[in-house]
């Protein structure tokens, strides 16, 4: 992408065209005032920036409408903007045209039909910036966003007040947000956030989103059938209480659901009134589960105590034992493996009578231990077993009470209801109801596989995105970079060439790497060095993405560069794009060594990028003179003709 010209239009219709090489070095020198250094903001205004920074005065005063063609490698695109209606501070509304080869618009023929947003879309897409997405922690304020053709501006641009500046590298940079934007966009720009992991992490996006609704759907239907088995118990006591179903059947869970599909069948039949049994025969078997809760309670509790006072007895008899063992007063026999006496007849050809009595006590405090601890294993095996049936009955509890419940509300329903059959064909109706609600076993199956292939989909995923090296791979571009950078420091014959120079992204600065310590650019001194750095970052840069077919548009403007070789400001002012002002004030051989760097630059370094320079400094070397766009600016000529009326 670079530039193919320049247009504006005067509000009666007029229109001044600057059209360029889209190749190789563009100068155009001349006096101030002239509108040198408005044709960034106009370039930038007519790349999607809705704000209109362009200069107040004649421009403003005289241009209704601002035209760009840009030049991509197989077509053209043109972007018109009016200027902002009541010298308004911003305008998002443009006029887009594409083609192989545009002609300029007339007045008449400019029409807003598109918005800055489209613009941008369209010279992203077309500049051939990957899909992306900026990769910002959950936990940061700020929200993630895609980089487009205005992250490229910090590249493009070097104002005048920028170009020497040694506290700041890029374009923009002093604006507010701006310097994480930089840090968030240029490894994409730059080829380290591949299409590759935006596509996985699109897809670890729509896997974990997947993810969540299912594991939401298989909650729900666990839950579901939780509670559909508490109602089919309700349902199935209702149904006998209204004689729907007769006899015992099963309360399991695969049984009571086929013992309500019965239900379905139940024809109305002469039935005597319920007389209350089976409320009564509901009470009793309740008053027995719980009478028999309350017996395995007590036997858990006998249980436990006992197992207190064993342990309490076996802490003591170990105590008793190890007090002996840990001054080896009573050893075993290596033979027998019985405990004897140290000073035994073996030992010291004698009895004792002492010796025995011990021998007998740690005899009888072992066998006692043994017997102990050997018991403990049946002990937690008998409590084990206890407290499961206290479980099973406190389920068989809760199974009786919602029985008991339903068989309550049946009676009632009866009573209501005149006759048990039209109670029964009411719980009839409700089962009828409450088994087409059901869920079935497939499809919880089938949520359940569901989520397990999710999940694995989600890890798979996560590991191949955590797998990226994009860490590794940015600091190899940036040494890159940073190798040419240091080059071409060193062709500018700058301060610190002899040391290696890095561009550091989390800062962006340039540091100098001087054996005993680091310099960042902001601790270097003189306007001809902070030049010197700012182009070899620029140029080092351009180099990188142009090499390796990066999507940063292939051109450069620089506003007013060679002001540093000059005595002053208002000398570089006056020089005003004379030839003889130029040889008699500025460092002619500096000024010189620069525009050959720069236009080698763009016939070895990248043959046909193309390098946009407004100059007050002119030479009369015939490249230069050739690289002139046009004549200098004068009052006239300048951008907008002085016989342009205002508004």
């Amino acid at each position: 992408m670079k530039i193919s010209s320049i247009h504006i239009y005067s509000h009666d219709g007029q229109r001044r065209d600057l059209r360029f090489r889209v190749e190789g070095l563009n100068v155009i020198t001349g006096h101030s005032s002239t509108g040198k250094s408005a044709l960034s903001e106009i370039i930038e205004y007519c790349m999607g920036r809705s704000s209109f920074n362009v200069p107040e005065g004649v421009i403003r005063d005289k241009v209704a409408w601002f035209a760009v063609v840009y030049q991509f490698e197989k077509e053209q695109v043109l972007v018109a903007k009016p200027s902002p209606p009541s010298a308004g501070a911003s305008c998002s509304m443009a006029m887009l045209r594409r083609g192989t080869q545009l002609q300029t618009p007339a007045f008449k023929d400019l029409v807003a039909n598109v918005d800055d947003d489209g613009v941008v879309e369209l010279l992203s897409r077309l500049l051939g910036i990957p899909e992306n997405r900026t990769d910002v922690e959950l936990e940061h304020s700020r929200d993630s966003y895609d980089a487009n053709v205005k992250h490229t501006f910090y590249y493009l641009f070097q104002k005048q007040g920028l170009i020497a500046n040694k506290d700041q590298l890029f374009y923009r940079q002093n604006e507010p947000y701006q310097p994480q934007a930089i840090r968030d966009t240029l490894p994409i720009l730059l080829g380290v956030s591949s299409g590759d992991r935006y596509e996985l992490e699109s897809r670890l996006r729509t896997a974990q989103r997947d993810l969540r609704i299912n594991s939401k759907q298989l909650e729900q239907a666990r839950n579901a059938i939780d509670t559909s088995h508490e109602q089919a118990i309700g349902l199935y006591s209702e149904a006998r209480s209204v004689g729907v179903i007769r006899g015992g059947e099963g309360t399991d869970g695969t049984g009571i659901i086929e013992t309500l599909r019965s239900a379905l069948s139940w024809k109305p039949e002469m039935i005597p009134d319920d007389d209350g049994s089976r409320i009564s025969f509901l009470e009793e078997e309740l008053s027995q589960l719980r009478q028999d809760r309350r017996d395995t309670q007590s036997r858990i509790d006998a249980a436990r105590q006992f197992a207190k006072r064993a342990g309490g007895y076996e802490n003591e008899a170990a105590e008793q034992l190890d007090r002996l063992a840990s001054i080896k007063a009573l050893p075993k026999n290596p033979e027998s493996g019985e405990w004897q006496w140290p000073f035994s007849e073996r030992n010291l050809a004698m009895e004792s009578p002492i010796a025995a009595a011990l021998l007998g006590e740690l005899k009888s405090l072992d066998s006692e231990l043994r017997i102990a601890t050997g018991q403990r294993p049946k002990l937690e095996s008998y409590l084990s077993e206890l407290t499961s049936k206290v479980d099973e009955i406190a389920g068989a509890i809760k199974q009786k009470e919602a029985e008991l419940s339903a068989a309550i509300s049946a009676n009632e329903v009866i009573s209501q209801m005149g006759s048990r059959n039209n109670a029964a064909a009411r719980v009839v109706g409700r089962i009828s109801l409450f088994l087409e609600t059901l869920l079935p076993n497939e499809e919880l199956a089938r949520l359940e596989a569901q989520n397990r292939r999710l999940n694995n989909k989600v890890q798979e995923l996560e590991d191949q995105i955590g797998a990226d090296d994009s860490n590794e791979r940015l600091a190899s571009i940036l040494n890159t970079i940073s190798v040419n950078l240091s080059r071409y420091v060193q062709q500018f014959n700058a301060e610190f060439s002899p040391y290696p120079a890095r561009l550091n992204l989390p800062q962006l600065t340039i540091i100098f790497d001087r054996p005993d310590r680091p310099v960042p650019m902001a601790r270097t001194g003189g306007g001809e060095n902070h030049l010197a750095y700012h182009l070899s970052a620029l140029l080092a840069l351009h180099l990188f993405a142009a090499k390796n077919n990066r999507p940063i548009p292939r051109f450069l403007l620089i506003d007013q560069p060679t002001q540093v070789y000059f005595p002053s400001e208002q000398v570089y002012n006056d020089a005003d794009g004379s030839i003889q002002k130029t040889e008699a004030d500025a460092d002619l051989d500096a000024v010189r060594r620069l525009f050959e760097l720069l236009l080698k630059f763009t016939q070895d370094e990248v043959p046909g990028f193309q390098l946009i320079i407004t100059e007050h400094a002119n030479l009369r070397d015939h490249w230069f003179q050739k690289s002139l766009v046009e004549g200098p600016w004068t009052k006239p000529p300048a951008l907008v003709p002085e016989e342009w009326q205002s508004t």
